[in-house]
């Protein structure tokens, strides 16, 4: 075992056991001490990985990928929303692959409200990030309007579509992006990429109006 795989098995260990602990009890009702107990490491292992309790709580999607302006950067020619889309597709898959967590952790987050200015301010971080990624991208001044727009935007589109895969929304006629195969044959739930791409495409289509279906 290499030792980015052992250091994502413990993160992943700490957040499962955050997650489970504070799903039984309410998140107010969870220690450090019983999280790294229950992860069976030390509380100074716990703070190695995260802050807070509640960064273990609600996570960044973000967390463990490359940093968003090396993303923007390496992905292929084409429009700067095309290319957030390519930058967010690792953290997308990581979502997709921890599926069973990631809904875990948004019940744990309705359920405790508390935490949702954290997750408010992770939010935010990450979208000045990406405002700088476009910007570098594009070779715009950090007072240009543009990055900040399109990364609220993208963000916003983000938000949406983990609610509906979170939901399990199908969406009929939208064809699977290469990052969007089911994880089973089994699982009828669309993948986060198909939900991601589905709504890149209404921003992409200038949020036209839908024509209503019988």
């Amino acid at each position: 075992m290499n030792r980015d795989h052992k250091r994502r098995q413990t993160r992943l260990a700490l957040i499962s056991a955050a997650l489970r602990l504070a799903d039984e009890r309410g998140a107010d009702r969870v220690t450090v001490d019983e999280i790294s107990e229950a992860a069976g490491v030390s509380p100074r292992t716990f703070f190695n990985y995260f802050a807070t309790k509640d960064d273990a709580l609600v996570g960044d999607p973000l967390e463990g990928c490359a940093d968003p302006r090396e993303l923007m950067l390496a992905a292929p020619p084409g429009p700067a929303l095309s290319a957030v889309e390519a930058a967010l597709a690792p953290a997308i898959r990581q979502i997709q692959d921890d599926r069973e967590l990631w809904l875990l952790r948004f019940r744990v987050i309705t359920n405790n409200p508390q935490l949702l200015p954290r997750l408010a301010a992770i939010a935010a971080t990450a979208e000045q990030e990406m405002a700088a990624a476009i910007a570098g991208r594009l070779g715009l001044p950090p007072e240009h309007a543009f990055p900040p727009v399109l990364a609220a935007v993208t963000g916003a589109a983000l938000r949406v579509a983990l609610m509906r895969w979170a939901a399990g929304t199908e969406l009929p006629g939208v064809p699977k992006t290469a990052a969007g195969a089911r994880t089973t044959a089994t699982d009828p739930a669309t993948s986060l990429a198909d939900h991601l791409h589905e709504a890149f495409g209404l921003v992409a289509a200038g949020l036209k109006d839908p024509t209503p279906t019988p």
